[in-house]
């Protein structure tokens, strides 16, 4: 898959548990580490953890695997790094204090609407 698909990927799996606000941000040539952050959010901690679940699930079936996951316990932001492309799963009051969006403004940001 190429970091685009895997990014719509992710994109799907999320939207498919009621993520909100689902966005990719292109990071290439702003970052060396990662060329797209998908970034989406939650109402509960409970919901965090059940998308970060969904996308899991869904890029394990298609033979994609993760390389490190982060704050799944705590619920508030899950990162899933798979390498080019990251994942980034908020509750919305800690996506609105880290503002990634924001903080990477030079990045372009392409919103995710369902098919």
């Amino acid at each position: 898959m190429t970091e685009q698909e895997i990014s719509l990927a992710i994109c799907k799996a999320a939207s498919d548990k009621k993520a909100r606000d689902i966005v990719m941000m292109d990071m290439q040539g702003l970052m060396s580490s990662t060329d797209y952050f998908v970034i989406c959010s939650a109402n509960t901690a409970t919901q965090v953890r059940a998308i970060a679940d969904n996308i899991e699930e869904e890029l394990e079936n298609a033979g994609v695997s993760f390389m490190h996951k982060e704050g799944y316990r705590e619920g508030e932001w899950v990162l899933l790094d798979y390498g080019d492309v990251v994942a980034h799963v908020f509750r919305q009051e800690s996506r609105e204090y880290y503002a990634l969006e924001r903080l990477w403004g030079d990045a372009k940001l392409t919103p995710y609407e369902d098919e």
